[in-house]
């Protein structure tokens, strides 16, 4: 089920955090910042607003395999952004690569790219991202084996802290037969 946000509430504290910066948010480019940010984080949280479970029936539409004898599909550069959950700092320059070995039937295509896009439209760390697409894929393809991978930057590393702007993270979630075969993993590289 669709949750709402609150999005007054967030006006609310966006206003407060303006002037707890120093800054004064009614002068002329900040008087519709609030609504403005309420507006974007309607947008760019929207998978918060539902489950796992929920996305893989938004995105479980299937087709019969009988004119495919792949063993396996795999959709690769699949972009994505998200915002760490540890600074609310974006996630950027995301590259998911995603693999499964179809049970009989296979997801549309665009169905692998939107359910990696509404996974990351969450406060998210980059692990539990690869999780929640390897789970949701899982469901929606009826498989119980599913290769992420995952790599980008995080802008909590590249534009504050250590402020190493090459710094690039990579994971990987491998279930089923691609945790239990090194070499069928490697497709997702």
């Amino acid at each position: 089920m669709k949750k709402e946000f609150d999005k007054e509430k967030i006006e609310y504290h966006i206003r407060g955090l303006l002037e707890a910066i120093g800054d004064d948010p009614d002068r002329e480019g900040l008087r519709e910042t609030p609504k403005r940010v309420a507006n974007m984080y309607s947008e760019v949280f929207e998978g918060m607003r539902y489950s796992n479970h929920e996305i893989a029936e938004m995105f479980g539409k299937t087709f019969d395999m009988e004119y495919s004898t792949q063993p396996y599909i795999v959709m690769k550069d699949i972009t994505v952004f998200s915002y760490c959950e540890h600074h609310i700092a974006l996630m950027y320059d995301m590259s998911v690569n995603v693999a499964y070995i179809p049970n009989g039937r296979v997801l549309g295509l665009s169905k692998i790219a939107r359910i990696c896009d509404m996974a990351a439209k969450r406060l998210q760390l980059q692990e539990k991202l690869g999780s929640d697409i390897a789970e949701i894929i899982a469901e929606a393809a009826n498989t119980d084996s599913v290769a992420v991978k995952i790599v980008g930057s995080h802008s909590c590393m590249t534009a504050r802290g250590i402020g190493n702007v090459a710094a690039r993270t990579e994971t990987r979630t491998l279930t089923g037969e691609f945790k239990e075969n090194a070499e069928l993993a490697k497709i997702v590289e």
